[in-house]
């Protein structure tokens, strides 16, 4: 370890420290420290004094030596990886991130020098989550271990973008999803499904039948209050959505329920309703900030609750099980099979562009497939 110069390294409670040298007095080092949430935030300090002339200039060098760069393990660069892009993440982003971070990959690596993580190791790792990961020892779902592979890849990256320190490469790999094929209501099932609902007219069927004839996501139609609903204009105003997401305080897990903006920009929109939804509407209006699902200012149905009504609801029904979101696929699926223009079907769904709603949304059904193919039968017409 160099003597002179800067240095910095993570301590033990997740502090930052800045050491330099102030002085050298009849042979003796006199040694200064500074203190950071932040690496960036300790060289800071350090820069700042040397700007003030704390460090004496003519024995030490501006140049700073990072004790974090050779010697610190992987959990200190997840960690400031974390903590600098904590502040423009969304809540429950942070709160996803942390939990992979404790639950998979800090186990895993954290104790290890991110120098000494191989991509053969990480390739390892990724197979062995499939296989046995989880809490019951049964594997992760594809798409939870691609998630933690893109974590796994952010911090790498951070640490040799911002650190200088040479790390695996592994912006290639990933694990294969398989896709299934998702399940939406026949016209049959919608229509058993939209009597229902007509019949037994509460506040929180409204919000299901909302759904299935708007594409609302289950989080927005939760958050949806009385002032965003517009029934002269017939249309609606989404601009939030509610989620219960983890919360980790004084190393006990717990769970809060919060009302954030959309996961996007595009996510915010203004979504015309039909004549006939907006008729059903009308009696049941509410004071402005009541939710719609509750018709009370102060309680709120979260999504978890919502899925499990809904299901007793598919039940009643005689409807093979669903869930909530297959709402959203079917009225994709039923815009494109009534001729909806694809741009206008995306902003009502608030997608950022018109390929996400054609590969993830729209399921043609086996009768407007025949009747595409029977437009073909003109070509065998004897004229």
């Amino acid at each position: 370890m160099p003597k002179q110069g800067k240095i910095i390294y993570l301590r033990k409670d997740g502090r930052w420290e800045g050491r330099f040298i102030k002085s050298r007095i009849a042979g003796k080092t006199h040694y200064g420290y500074v203190f950071g949430k932040t690496y960036e935030e300790a060289e800071q300090k350090l820069n700042a004094a040397f700007s003030k002339d704390i460090i004496s200039k003519d024995i030490v060098s501006k140049e700073t030596v990072s004790i974090y760069s050779q010697e610190s393990p992987f959990s200190g660069f997840a960690k400031e990886w974390l903590l600098l892009r904590a502040p423009q993440l969304k809540a429950s982003s942070v709160a996803k991130y942390t939990n992979l971070l404790n639950l998979y990959l800090l186990p895993a690596f954290g104790s290890r020098q991110i120098t000494g993580i191989l991509r053969s190791d990480i390739i390892r790792w990724s197979q062995e989550l499939l296989t046995n990961g989880g809490a019951k020892a049964e594997g992760l779902a594809p798409k939870t271990v691609n998630s933690i592979l893109s974590l796994m890849r952010n911090i790498l990256e951070f640490a040799a973008r911002e650190k200088n320190i040479q790390t695996a490469d592994i912006k290639d790999i990933s694990v294969k999803q398989p896709q299934r094929p998702a399940r939406i209501l026949s016209r049959a099932e919608q229509q058993r499904l939209s009597s229902y609902l007509q019949e037994h007219l509460t506040p929180c069927n409204m919000g299901i039948l909302l759904c299935l004839y708007t594409g609302l996501r289950i989080g927005e139609i939760c958050a949806l209050t009385w002032a965003d609903i517009h029934i002269e204009e017939q249309c609606l105003y989404i601009h939030q959505t509610m989620q219960r997401i983890q919360m980790k305080e004084s190393s006990e897990k717990k769970t809060v329920v919060v009302i954030l903006p959309p996961k996007s920009a595009c996510s915010i929109r203004r979504i015309p309703v039909p004549d006939e939804i907006s008729q059903l509407l009308r009696p049941l209006r509410k004071q402005d900030n009541a939710y719609l699902l509750t018709g009370t200012v102060h309680s709120y149905m979260e999504p978890r609750n919502m899925e499990n009504r809904f299901k007793a609801i598919i039940r009643e029904c005689n409807i093979n099980d669903i869930n909530f979101h297959a709402l959203r696929h079917t009225f994709a699926t039923r815009c494109v099979e009534l001729g909806f223009d694809v741009k206008s079907l995306s902003e009502i769904l608030g997608h950022a562009s018109v390929n996400i709603t054609m590969n993830r949304y729209v399921h043609p059904s086996m009768e407007l497939k025949q009747k595409n193919m029977n437009l073909l039968s003109e070509l065998l017409t004897i004229k």
